[in-house]
């Protein structure tokens, strides 16, 4: 007996000194990635699990620089303003051994420009991808693009040969329900190894000791433990009860009461996101209102009162509990082409809807479905509650149908919601990655989120010049007119910018992101 519990005792010691010396953070947030699929959904929460195993060419570290990942440095071709030359790190391995080559980014680059791909817009000026010899590419782009490198800061690289193997060439259908290999395993060149998935339950990552960036970074987490919770007081209890070390998504009314607990902390910082609802304005008619044979959204009236009646004051203060900035337009302040002016436009003004809808023929007003996340943005339900108060009081109805983002989204992107919320950053820091996916007619290569069914060739001409304009006071003439365009035609309803607060406990060191995409490997561990 004394022999076996000493050692049942030996071996408790060695799995806490185990855990001890074993750096694992437990992180949380409400929602899980939609897929590990490199390619297949550009979505924030999705990104940031992928990035801790894949990696681009380029990334942008805390302060939203540019920093080196898989190429060690870029520049515009001196023979070729059409070209731009990528010189790729060597000595970096794949997690399963294999070398990583310029022929898995020509592979990787094909892949995302596949019809199925959620990042092809990123790269639609892109006309070819070359390897010059194992650590050069060349990208050829069909005129100058001087704003190219911005782009690839989520385009991840996979290996040929393993993606081949498994038979994931082809990007995961995620609308359509596909399941591929990609899916729910990765074998990328990141800082850490998939260890275990489970949708919507755990995913374990495991520190690569073989990762090229091993001396460059602290690398001083070992084990990763992510859990989606999507209950928010839930997730608050966890951190409470030392369950979780790091916590996204923060409920806001829970701030004060995590950062006065002992050994936990609150950090803040503005996010480059702005909330706001879309508007199906390009049908003839719609199904979730009571309107027959006709679209009230189609009248920019109705679409100038439905704003009006969002009291934007009103959700920073009783639902953001003041962790809000109203926004008036779908651009963050951190992005060019972004003016305090137009950001100031969106007013409340209850008496001056009511007129508007009266003179669109809606005196009595209508009824309509608005179709909400309930585990994406901070407070995405609770905004969307307050927001079908607002619109009563102007005589519209709102039902609410909130979900998961899983389910949410597709209703955008697949055209089968009037009336959304939506969330929307901008890693490039540039005005043209939001009139790609937002503004621009939706095609197969581009305006995939757009969910308004705005069309305007003459517009949509002047977004695509954007990418080879390399007149930068010319350009910045456009992107101001094509604001111009989106704000009179109200093709959305802008809420706020979203502010990030991350809980976590002391012994974590690390600053807000402002993309929300904190990367594992700058962590330190106290």
């Amino acid at each position: 007996m004394k022999t076996t519990f000493a050692l049942s005792m030996a071996a408790a010691l060695l799995a806490t000194t185990a855990t001890v010396n074993a750096e694992t953070l437990r992180w949380a947030r409400s929602g899980d990635a939609l897929t590990l699929d490199p390619h297949a959904q550009n979505e924030g929460p999705t990104h940031t699990i992928r990035h801790q195993m894949y990696e681009p060419l380029i990334i942008r570290d805390v302060t939203g620089a540019f920093e080196p990942a898989l190429a060690t440095d870029w520049a515009p071709s001196a023979d070729d303003a059409n070209v731009w030359v990528f010189n790729l790190r060597q000595g970096v391995k794949f997690h399963d051994g294999a070398d990583f080559t310029a022929e898995d980014v020509v592979f990787s680059f094909e892949r995302a420009k596949q019809p199925n791909s959620d990042m092809k817009e990123l790269i639609g000026s892109i006309t070819e991808v070359r390897a010059v010899d194992d650590y050069t590419i060349e990208m050829v782009t069909d005129g100058p693009n001087p704003i190219l490198p911005s782009n690839l800061t989520n385009l991840f690289i996979m290996d040929k040969g393993w993606t081949e193997a498994n038979n994931t060439a082809n990007v995961q259908d995620f609308e359509g329900g596909e399941i591929t290999f990609a899916t729910t395993n990765a074998n990328g060149t990141g800082p850490y190894i998939l260890e275990s998935r489970e949708p919507d339950v755990k995913t374990v990552m495991v520190k690569n000791d073989n990762y090229w960036g091993i001396d460059q970074f602290p690398m001083e987490v070992t084990e990763i433990v992510y859990t989606p919770i999507q209950n928010a007081a839930t997730r608050v209890a966890a951190m409470l009860s030392g369950e979780v070390d790091f916590l996204q998504d923060m409920p806001v009314q829970d701030l004060e009461r995590v950062n006065s607990a002992e050994g936990l902390v609150v950090k803040q910082a503005p996010q480059n996101r702005v909330i706001f609802f879309g508007m199906n304005q390009g049908a003839d008619d719609i199904e979730s209102d009571n309107v027959d044979g006709k679209n009230p959204l189609a009248d920019v009236r109705v679409r100038k009162a439905m704003s009006m009646a969002v009291n934007r004051d009103a959700i920073r203060q009783v639902v953001m509990r003041g962790q809000s900035q109203p926004a008036g337009m779908i651009a963050p302040p951190f992005v060019n082409g972004w003016t305090e002016a137009m950001d100031s436009e969106s007013t409340t003004d209850i008496e001056g809807a009511k007129a508007l809808l009266a003179e669109a023929g809606y005196a009595d007003g209508f009824s309509i479905r608005l179709d909400c996340p309930n585990d994406r943005y901070v407070n995405d339900e609770a905004i969307c509650q307050a927001a079908v108060g607002m619109m009563g009081q102007i005589g519209v109805t709102v039902n609410l149908d909130a979900k998961p983002k899983a389910q949410h989204f597709p209703l955008i992107t697949e055209g089968q919601t009037d009336f959304y919320m939506l969330g929307w950053g901008v890693p490039t820091y540039d005005s043209e990655y939001i009139f790609n996916f937002l503004v621009h007619g939706r095609e197969s290569d581009v305006g995939t989120w757009n969910g308004t069914g705005f069309d305007n060739d003459e517009l949509d001409a002047k977004i695509k010049s954007l990418a080879s304009n390399t007149d930068l006071e010319a350009r910045n003439a456009d992107i101001a007119s094509i604001w111009r365009v989106v704000q009179d035609e109200q093709l959305y309803i802008p809420i706020h910018h979203q502010v990030l607060n991350w809980g976590m406990s002391e012994k974590v060191g690390i600053d807000v992101d402002p993309e929300d995409q904190p990367k594992i490997k700058y962590f330190t561990m106290n």
